[in-house]
């Protein structure tokens, strides 16, 4: 087990089942080179590890996505049924000691309307200075995403019946156990969310990280249980999607990602 999987574990292993209060007390520790190895993962998952992949805005949708993760900033009026994630990616790197323009720190909302003004100011000085900005984050950004880790057990069980508890976190040990399981978590939860928001369902169906954790078998390898899981919970979701969305072109890319997780 290697030193994230130890801290990480060691945090955990004081909960029963869901204690928010007490779990929000406990750090990962990550190492740099831990950080920049991971966060580098999850930018070649997001962005095929391209620099203008940073700044994206898909076709179709009404918000843009950031940084190594895609972290979801919306403009102001617009709101969807994804979880906004890039304010408090920003706040985080301001924490981290991290010089962020007087823009960035000053906007209330996504600065672009929609994706039209978005891509007219692509090659402009915020975006071209954000792509810079977010760049040479890489390990900031993994320490964002791994504190989001450290607070999604809580919420997922807080969000299930006590009964249900148990074997989810069960399922989460194991993979956080599983050499490489670490990337594995904070990569899907950064990618698909925790799976606990009303607003994050098709059908009442959700996809995020704690569906992948009810639905993995008891047996077999954590990390190809986890992926096969994974696999079938994003099928699903494009399954349930809204045609008008086209969301079957993104599932071939959505399965070789979640293929990497397993060894």
């Amino acid at each position: 087990m290697n030193r994230l999987a130890t801290c990480l574990i060691a945090a955990l292993s004081a909960l029963l089942f869901a204690v928010p209060a007490v779990f929000a007390q406990s750090e990962i520790h990550i190492s740099p080179a831990e950080a920049a190895s991971i966060g580098k993962e999850i930018w070649r998952n997001e962005c095929a590890g391209t620099r203008d992949g940073l700044t994206s805005w898909n076709t179709g949708e009404n918000f843009a996505s950031l940084g190594i993760g895609h972290f979801i900033w919306y403009p102001a009026g617009r709101r969807g049924p994804f979880k906004e994630s890039f304010p408090a990616l920003r706040d985080s790197l301001r924490s981290q000691g991290v010089e962020l323009p007087a823009w960035l720190l000053e906007a209330q909302a996504c600065p672009w309307s929609d994706r039209a003004a978005f891509m007219a100011d692509f090659h402009g000085p915020r975006l071209t200075g954000l792509r810079s900005l977010l760049a040479a984050t890489v390990e900031q950004q993994a320490r964002f995403a791994a504190l989001r880790l450290e607070s999604s057990l809580p919420d997922m069980l807080s969000a299930v019946p006590v009964g249900a508890r148990a074997a989810i976190r069960a399922n989460f040990y194991r993979v956080a156990n599983a050499p490489g399981g670490l990337y594995a978590l904070m990569d899907y939860v950064n990618f698909k969310g925790e799976g606990t928001s009303s607003t994050e369902r098709y059908n009442r169906e959700g996809w995020g990280l704690l569906q992948v954790l009810e639905e993995m078998s008891g047996a077999g390898a954590a990390l190809s249980t986890f992926a096969k899981s994974a696999d079938r919970v994003l099928t699903r979701r494009v399954e349930l999607s809204p045609p008008a969305r086209g969301e079957k072109r993104w599932l071939p890319g959505w399965r070789n990602r979640v293929a990497t997780y397993a060894p």
